[in-house]
């Protein structure tokens, strides 16, 4: 039963992850969910932590693309603010927008990871796209109240993952201790 909730790593945040991490994974394409992952859900603007990282990334070569459940506007004005192309509406846990994406843009799930901060939507979205998951803490404590539902059943998953040694530091994937 919780086979499908196990991410390829685990991580506090998006923002202790080094860029070249990714491209050692052999990751072209990294979808980020922006809820709680990159920024708070009451911004329409990012925070320059965030646009520093984007930056980043993109200098190593990475494409990076952020993956969100809320629809168009907001997310369009923080991923154009950003620079970044978005999917709106992504209707995760179903993976078919992720896939469609990808088929569209010619990007293989092998190639490809994303990084979000819940089990019920990112890990089992990109379980269902079959790519791989980097799952977060999420980064500042208040949440949309559709949010506080999801993690009522994220919590006990995470505490038996937890238990279990079935969320793997993503340093060990890196080659690092922790």
């Amino acid at each position: 039963m919780f086979k499908k909730f196990i991410p390829f790593a685990h991580a506090t945040s998006i923002y202790e992850i080094p860029a070249d991490f990714y491209k050692g994974q052999g990751v072209n394409l990294l979808l980020v969910d922006l809820d709680n992952t990159l920024d708070s859900y009451r911004l329409n603007v990012p925070t320059q932590r965030a646009v520093d990282l984007v930056k980043t990334l993109l200098e190593t070569g990475l494409k990076v693309v952020i993956v969100s459940n809320n629809r168009g506007k907001r997310v369009k004005t923080y991923a154009s603010n950003i620079g970044l192309p978005c999917i709106n509406s992504a209707r995760k846990p179903f993976s078919g927008k992720i896939k469609k994406f990808l088929k569209e843009n010619n990007y293989t799930p092998e190639e490809t990871m994303l990084v979000g901060d819940q089990m019920i939507t990112d890990v089992l979205a990109a379980k269902g796209a079959h790519i791989r998951v980097i799952l977060t803490e999420k980064i500042v404590k208040e949440d949309q109240w559709t949010t506080h539902i999801n993690r009522l059943f994220d919590r006990p998953i995470r505490k038996h993952l937890k238990k279990k040694g079935k969320l793997p530091d993503w340093r060990t994937k890196y080659g690092q201790t922790k």
